[in-house]
């Protein structure tokens, strides 16, 4: 028996609305690989024209090299992704920021494994800002027995949240602990061919897919959500969503009974 549930989390926030994406280098160089290239055209592709405010590009390093060094390839890596901007004729004009910040001691994951630091570390962010508008935000998104984690997306790559995915998830925490529903959490990933699943670049593993709905499962079970009312799987890229693939690298959660 499949139960509906009409719950969702949401808030009135009137600010400026900013759309981020990151890209990332190998070691010591500051042109884009071609998986790389082809993931920022998308991006580019996939979002909107329409009032764009500003373009801000910030370039990182890992921790090798010396900070002369690493400053003056965290502004190549920056200005390479101005470049971009400007052949794809995406508002050039409206980037007010290109800058090189050298070496970044990254904080958004539970990590030790310096490889994989490094790795996050070697990276663009793209800041694309939108006048200031008053909307709601949705932290789930109910359809039919199945729930979107909405603004619960994943870094490229990894089974590691963004710091703002965190704490959406920790509110979608929560409210799962107040129900008793049971259900399967599901991970899926982007870029890949159907039941093709993406590689997890912590593990060098085929499995990212799964990576990702375990991290969430422990993540509930850390914030008291019971085991026994847990499952998870991974889909792979089976169902995307379409437009951009930051969405499609998500996690669902799959209602099976009360």
């Amino acid at each position: 028996m499949f139960i509906f549930f009409a719950f969702s989390f949401s808030f009135i926030v009137q600010a400026q609305f900013n759309i981020e994406h990151s890209v990332y280098f190998d070691t010591d160089l500051y042109n884009l690989t071609k998986t790389e290239k082809t993931r920022l055209q998308k991006f580019i592709s996939s979002i909107t024209k329409d009032d764009v405010q500003k373009i801000e590009i910030y370039g990182f390093c890992d921790d090798r090299g010396s900070n002369n060094y690493n400053l003056e390839l965290s502004q190549n890596r920056a200005y390479a992704i101005k470049t971009i901007f400007g052949e794809a004729s995406f508002f050039p004009e409206k980037i007010v920021t290109v800058d090189g910040r050298g070496e970044l001691l990254l904080n958004i994951v539970d990590e030790t494994d310096a490889s994989v630091i490094r790795a996050l570390n070697r990276r663009v962010d793209i800041v694309i800002s939108y006048p200031e508008v008053e909307r709601d935000i949705e932290f789930v998104e109910k359809k039919e027995n199945k729930i979107l984690l909405e603004n619960v997306l994943f870094i490229t790559g990894y089974s590691y949240l963004t710091m703002r995915s965190k704490r959406v998830l920790n509110k979608v925490a929560e409210t799962l602990k107040k129900e008793s529903f049971s259900f399967v959490i599901q991970g899926h990933v982007c870029c890949t061919e159907g039941e093709d699943d993406a590689v997890d670049r912590k593990t060098n593993k085929k499995n990212l897919s799964i990576a990702r709905a375990k991290f969430v499962y422990d993540f509930l079970l850390e914030k008291g959500v019971s085991i026994k009312r847990m499952s998870y799987e991974g889909l792979a890229h089976k169902f995307p969503l379409g437009g951009s693939e930051d969405k499609d690298r998500r996690v669902e959660i799959l209602i099976l009974s009360d």
